[in-house]
């Protein structure tokens, strides 16, 4: 991960704390309308992360906001590509109108995860991103097939770990509908993070560890206790010298 480490936050969602969030990380996911999120609210919060000079990526989704996109949706080809790029470029227009840079695009939700093991799904968006490839990083599940194809394919790649969220072995997330799915107190979350950047592994949930060298590390802004496990994050990291890459 070099000297330092990137923090990453999904915002834009309707919780309405991003201006405490930005206080503490160096990107955030702005989200394009699939499962949350419209102009307006793609505008101010860009706006809002160019002050605290943050960096900006777009987070589309499966257009999926009765299950704020956490459910695998099956869609034809023409129907899924058409979605995700009408969500990609109504942030890079708004950027671009503001004279500012999409430096990152990031999957969210269900289709993060179906997009993980590549396959057909994985190429079907990578085709919609090829208008990025050369001005955008894409953001990825660490070690997973989908990150080896999107390299393959010329992407420029930052591989992603979760801070608050709990692994299954091989490398994949716990099931938002178990039980200790999401990491909400802050000293688990941090003892996970630095894991992660020092030793090159996280801990699974039966007790094994997947290897991992995360590029950015993602703590999610709707996590009830997001703003206080940033806080704390962040003074842990300062401690063991970690700085936040801005």
């Amino acid at each position: 991960m070099g000297t330092g480490i990137d923090l990453n936050c999904d915002v834009g969602e309707g919780v309405g704390n991003e201006s405490l969030l930005f206080r503490h990380i160096s990107s955030c996911n702005i989200a394009t309308g699939g499962h949350a999120g419209d102009a307006r609210s793609m505008r101010e919060i860009a706006l809002l992360a160019a002050k605290h000079k943050i960096r900006i990526g777009a987070h589309p989704s499966y257009p999926d906001r009765e299950h704020f996109g956490r459910v695998t949706r099956v869609m034809g080809k023409r129907e899924f590509q058409s979605s995700i790029e009408i969500q990609i470029n109504g942030l890079f227009d708004i950027l671009e109108s503001h004279k500012l840079s999409m430096h990152h695009i990031k999957a969210h939700g269900a289709l993060y995860n179906d997009l993980a093991p590549g396959g057909r799904l994985a190429l079907e968006y990578l085709e919609v991103l090829e208008p990025f490839r050369d001005m955008s990083i894409l953001y990825a599940p660490c070690g997973s097939e989908f990150a080896r194809v999107a390299a393959e394919y010329g992407f420029h790649l930052w591989e992603e770990g979760f801070a608050d969220r709990a692994y299954r072995p091989g490398g994949s997330l716990v099931s938002r509908t178990e039980s200790g799915a999401v990491l909400t107190d802050p000293a688990t979350v941090a003892k996970q993070v630095l894991e992660m950047v020092l030793r090159n592994r996280v801990k699974c949930s039966d007790g094994s560890y997947y290897t991992m060298t995360p590029r950015t590390l993602c703590v999610h802004g709707d996590n009830p206790k997001a703003n206080t496990i940033l806080e704390y994050l962040t003074e842990c990291l300062s401690e063991a010298a970690i700085p936040l890459e801005k």
